[in-house]
């Protein structure tokens, strides 16, 4: 199985804490070819390109957080530094004015960039939650951070996998929905979307969304098992749901797994 782009991420973010740029770059560009990057990732790159000298891939990179997320400040504000280092102060003046536009406008009663570390804080305790087994609760605090950043669709995918590790389908696949209409080329969220589908009962959208996941991307096994799944039962069967916190595995029928709801193709 493909590791899973959190994963990578994260380790990125550890290469980035220990001054090992490069080694940050060639992690996140691999999430980034693979179609799989939040604002966040691209954000770490750009930052991580600026630091080894190379200004205009920072440049895009920083560029393709903000087209994906207009309020991440911290973006924004190091977008007007490589802007100033590049010698364009005309635009890192005006790229540092948004900054402080952005800066002042308020969510659930706090300033941007406020609410956007209380919206990590709350991510992080949730997986503390999930670690110790509290899924319920850790499930409430992604829940109070997408409140405090409703476009962290990273958070918002994690809480689609806690979700359906719950056995509340419906509410999952109104958040991987959610990602894709955001997000159209990230085909994970698209395959946990069909998976969603299937556990709420929803066998021939489940179908529609796994078959445009193969058209876009053939060589994933997850997808295949999908379709094969919904191709040889005509009757509702054990399904796993993959654990939250990495990429789903291809379904196995197992006794203590949750049943998959109705099902036709």
């Amino acid at each position: 199985m493909d590791v899973s782009a959190e994963h990578l991420v994260e380790q990125a973010r550890e290469r980035f804490q220990l001054q090992d740029y490069y080694g940050a770059i060639h992690l996140l560009e691999e999430v980034v070819a693979a179609g799989r990057a939040f604002a966040d990732a691209h954000h770490v790159l750009g930052l991580s390109y600026s630091l080894v000298g190379q200004q205009d891939q920072a440049l895009a990179q920083l560029d393709r957080a903000l087209v994906l997320n207009p309020h991440y400040i911290e973006a924004l504000v190091h977008r007007a530094i490589v802007l100033n280092e590049l010698g364009r102060e005309a635009e890192a003046d005006a790229a540092f004015r948004r900054a402080a536009q952005v800066g002042g406008e308020p969510r659930e009663g706090f300033a941007a960039h406020v609410a956007a570390k209380l919206a990590n804080q709350h991510a992080a305790l949730g997986d503390a939650y999930l670690g110790a087994g509290g899924l319920t609760q850790a499930i409430g605090e992604y829940q109070q951070a997408l409140t405090l950043g409703p476009a962290f669709h990273d958070l918002r995918y994690k809480l689609g996998r806690m979700l359906l590790e719950a056995g509340r389908a419906l509410d999952a696949r109104e958040h991987f929905e959610i990602i894709v209409r955001a997000r159209p080329t990230y085909l994970d969220a698209a395959a946990m979307l069909g998976l969603a589908c299937y556990l709420a009962g929803d066998g021939l959208a489940a179908k529609a969304v796994w078959e445009e996941c193969r058209e876009r991307r053939p060589e994933d096994p997850r997808v295949e098992a999908y379709l094969a799944m919904l191709a040889r039962n005509d009757s509702p069967v054990p399904v796993a749901v993959p654990a939250s916190g990495g990429d789903g595995d291809p379904p196995s029928a197992h006794p203590s797994s949750r049943s998959g709801r109705k099902k036709r193709s």
